[in-house]
C-alpha cells in the first residue's frame, strides 16, 4: 500500500504557526498529529535501500497471491518476517521449504493506516551447498592471508596433560569416545567438560564462551572441541569467522576433533592439531601407558649397557695409566728428583766456596795495599810526625812559634819537645 500525499510538516498542516518544527521539540501540552508523526516515519523508511539478508526459514504460510515468511539468523535468536508477493515466489526453480536456508531482497514499507512496519521481498534464493561451500572457502582464504593458519602460531601439545578441557555437545557419542578412550591409554587422566550446543544459532556462542572459561582456567593443559560429524550445515558454526578467531586467541592449545576424516571445517585449519575423529584426538592427546611403560623399559637397557660400555671403557684407561713406570713405581721418580736436587746442591755450594776464597785473596791483596800506603808503615820505617798542641801537623818549620810545645810521634809512642830558636 503506498501513499502519494507526502509526509506532513508543521509548514503544511493547519496549526503550521503552533505545532512543534521538530519531534524533539514536542510536549504534552503542544503534541504532534499521529498522521504527522505516520507521515515523517514513512517518509523516513522509504529512504532506507533494499538489503539482502541470510536466514533459515521457520515458518511459510502460503495465500493466494502473497506468502508470508519468518526467517531466523543462523547465528543468534534473531526473526524477521517477510512478505512475498506470488510473484517473487514463482521465480523459484524448486518449492521454498520449511528449514530451507535462503538470502532474500527486503525493502522495508510501513502502512500509514494501520501504522505497521513490513519487510516486504524483492527476491528470494535458497541458498545451496555449492554457495555454502564457496563461502567458506573465501573466509579460508581471508583468514589464511591473515596469518591465522601459520604453522608457528600453532602451540604444541603437552606430553602428559594433568587435566583435559573437553567442549561437545550434551550427552554425546563424542564425547563418551573422547573419555573413555583417554581412560583406556592413561587411566589418571581427568577432565574439565563443557556441554554446548554444537550445531544451530547457539552453538559460535556456547562453544566460544566455552572455550573462553577453560583457557583461563591454568590447570587445563590443553582443549577439546569434539563432535560426531554430520552434514554441512551441521557443521557451519565451526567455520564461523567468530569462534575461528576465538580458537586462534587461545593461550591453551586447542585440538580440533570435528566430525570425520573427509570433514573439513575451519577449525581444523587454525587449531593446534586436527584429529580425524574424536577417538583419534584422544590418541593425539594422552599416551599410552603400556608404550609409556616399554619405552621406560627400554630406555632403562639402553642406559643400562651405555654405562656398562663406558665404565669399561674407562676401567681399561686407568689400567693402562696404572701400568705405566710413572705410576707402577712412582718413588723411582721422586728419587730421580731427589738426586737431581742433591746434584744441584753440590754445584751451588761449590760455586759458592770458590767465590769466597777468590773474595778472600781478593780482600787479603787489598789489605796489603792499604798497609803499604798507611802513615804507620811510613813510621815504622824510622819517621817522625810533628804536630803542635792543637793536633796540626807541621810541615813547615817556620811557622813554628818561638818556644812552642811539640808533639813528636813516632812508630811506637809520642816524644814532646819545646822548639828552641831556629
Amino acid at each position: 500500500m503506498q501513499d502519494d500525499s507526502g509526509p506532513l510538516s508543521p509548514e503544511n498542516t493547519p496549526e503550521q504557526s503552533t505545532l512543534p518544527a521538530t519531534a524533539a521539540q514536542t510536549t504534552p501540552e503542544n503534541p504532534w498529529p499521529l498522521a504527522l508523526l505516520s507521515k515523517n516515519l514513512k517518509s523516513y523508511i522509504d529512504r532506507a535501500p533494499a538489503t539482502w539478508v541470510e536466514g533459515q526459514v521457520i515458518e511459510l504460510n502460503r495465500r493466494a497471491n502473497a506468502s508470508y515468511i519468518t526467517l531466523r539468523d543462523v547465528d543468534a535468536e534473531v526473526s524477521l518476517s517477510l512478505t512475498a508477493w506470488s510473484t517473487v515466489m514463482n521465480r523459484l526453480e524448486l518449492p521454498l521449504e520449511r528449514g530451507a536456508r535462503v538470502v532474500a531482497l527486503v525493502k522495508p514499507d510501513f502502512w500509514v493506516k494501520t501504522g505497521r512496519l513490513s519487510m516486504q521481498t524483492r527476491d528470494i534464493r535458497p541458498v545451496g551447498l555449492g554457495d555454502l561451500l564457496a563461502r567458506i572457502e573465501r573466509l579460508r582464504h581471508a583468514l589464511a592471508a591473515e596469518g591465522l593458519f601459520r604453522e608457528d602460531r600453532k602451540l604444541p601439545l603437552p606430553l602428559l596433560p594433568g587435566r583435559i578441557g573437553l567442549i561437545t555437545g550434551r550427552n554425546s557419542d563424542a564425547m563418551k569416545d573422547v573419555m573413555r578412550n583417554a581412560a583406556l591409554r592413561w587411566p589418571a587422566v581427568e577432565f574439565e567438560v563443557r556441554e554446548v550446543a554444537v550445531q544451530g544459532v547457539n552453538a559460535v556462542a556456547e562453544v566460544s564462551r566455552a572455550l573462553a572459561e577453560l583457557d583461563a582456567m591454568p590447570e587445563v593443559d590443553v582443549i577439546i572441541i569434539a563432535r560426531g560429524g554430520g552434514s554441512l550445515e551441521d557443521l557451519l558454526a565451526f567455520s564461523h569467522e567468530d569462534l575461528v578467531r576465538a580458537v586462534s586467541a587461545a593461550q591453551t592449545p586447542v585440538v580440533s576433533a570435528i566430525g570425520h576424516e573427509a570433514d573439513r571445517p575451519l577449525l581444523d585449519d587454525v587449531a593446534d592439531l586436527r584429529a580425524s575423529t574424536p577417538t583419534d584426538a584422544a590418541k593425539r592427546v594422552v599416551p599410552d601407558v603400556g608404550e609409556e611403560l616399554a619405552r621406560i623399559r627400554q630406555s632403562r637397557q639402553q642406559l643400562r649397557r651405555v654405562l656398562n660400555t663406558l665404565v669399561g671403557r674407562e676401567t681399561d684407561r686407568l689400567n693402562h695409566i696404572r701400568s705405566r713406570p710413572a705410576l707402577a713405581a712412582p718413588q723411582s721418580m721422586v728419587e730421580r728428583r731427589q738426586e737431581e736436587i742433591s746434584r744441584l746442591r753440590s754445584r751451588a755450594m761449590s760455586a759458592i766456596t770458590a767465590e769466597v776464597r777468590r773474595d778472600a785473596d781478593r780482600i787479603g791483596h787489598l789489605r796489603a795495599q792499604v798497609r803499604a800506603l798507611s802513615p804507620q808503615n811510613t813510621l815504622d820505617r824510622g819517621y817522625a810526625v810533628v804536630q803542635l798542641q792543637d793536633g796540626s801537623v807541621v810541615r813547615d818549620a817556620g811557622t813554628v812559634p818561638a818556644a812552642a810545645q811539640l808533639r813528636i810521634r813516632v812508630a811506637v809512642g809520642e816524644l814532646t819537645a819545646t822548639e828552641g830558636t831556629h
